[in-house]
């Protein structure tokens, strides 16, 4: 009998319609049996949300794939919310991988947790399987677009790499504290531009702005490009801002701050002292 092929769950933030997600799907589609569930509509910088607005109604949409047609599902929610009703009510049967992108523009630094893309991997990795956040390097003006000026080819076969790797784990890299792996390619990516490990990094790459009317008509998605060439040089900033390669970013669900337990408690307990 022979070997049933995994099923690999795909979804975004930028919405169903995606080129990006198009792009990735493309890429696994030969070793895996897909299924595809999105946002209906743009939901970036959602996060993990779960918005109690969202009606969870699902459209069907047909896409071609190497002459084969697939169903690709928009869901009336946020990234998170896909991944839930994709897991919960679509599937047949649970999926081995979830992949999450490509996103237009890198998803790095500690700006993370505003990420669809990223919060999408977090729900999956929370249900208990493993995940990949994808995303590229793009002009700013690009970011909330389905622009074709893109290639995506080449950062979908990186994340066909990681993605693979994080299948064949079986979910044992939970083990060691990888419960998804973040991806960021650079604007300059090709087959060549090595990859490399990252942290993320604390710095903030996209800054809030002040904005009154004609500010909002000039920059209408409201933020600015900080300082990356600060950024430490081990991170994920670095690597794809200064470095232009591409950034594998392990990322754990436990956000426990990395002190000694115990001797934070004692330093709390002799404050509580010197206060009397």
């Amino acid at each position: 009998m022979a070997k049933r092929r995994p099923l690999i769950l795909f979804t975004n933030d930028d919405g169903v319609r995606s080129p990006g997600l198009l792009a990735q799907v493309s890429a696994f589609v030969d070793i895996a049996d897909i299924l595809v569930v999105a946002p209906e509509k743009q939901q970036s910088g959602t996060g993990r949300s779960l918005p109690s607005t969202s009606t969870g109604e699902v459209t069907e949409h047909s896409y071609m794939i190497d002459g084969v047609a697939h169903t690709f599902y928009g869901v009336d929610g946020t990234p998170a919310q896909a991944v839930q009703q994709a897991v919960l009510e679509i599937a047949k049967r649970r999926p081995a991988l979830v992949v999450s992108g490509i996103n237009y523009g890198e998803n790095c630094g500690n700006g993370v947790t505003i990420s669809g893309t990223v919060g999408a991997a977090l729900e999956a990795a929370s249900l208990g399987i493993p995940a990949i956040a994808v995303s590229q390097q793009t002009p700013k003006n690009l970011h909330l677009s389905y622009s074709t000026e893109i290639d995506f080819s080449v950062t979908a076969a990186f994340a066909r790499r990681f993605g693979m790797w994080m299948m064949r784990t079986n979910g044992r890299a939970s083990e060691r504290d990888i419960d998804i792996l973040k991806v960021d390619a650079p604007m300059s990516v090709t087959p060549d531009t090595p990859w490399r490990m990252t942290r993320l990094s604390r710095t903030r790459v996209y800054w809030p702005a002040k904005r009154d009317k004609a500010a909002r008509i000039k920059n209408p998605l409201g933020y600015y490009e900080g300082d990356t060439s600060r950024a430490e040089p081990d991170s994920d900033v670095y690597a794809v801002f200064q470095d232009k390669v591409v950034s594998v970013t392990p990322m754990s669900l436990d956000m426990t701050s990395r002190i000694d337990i115990e001797a934070l408690r004692g330093m709390i307990e002799e404050e509580k002292t010197i206060a009397r």
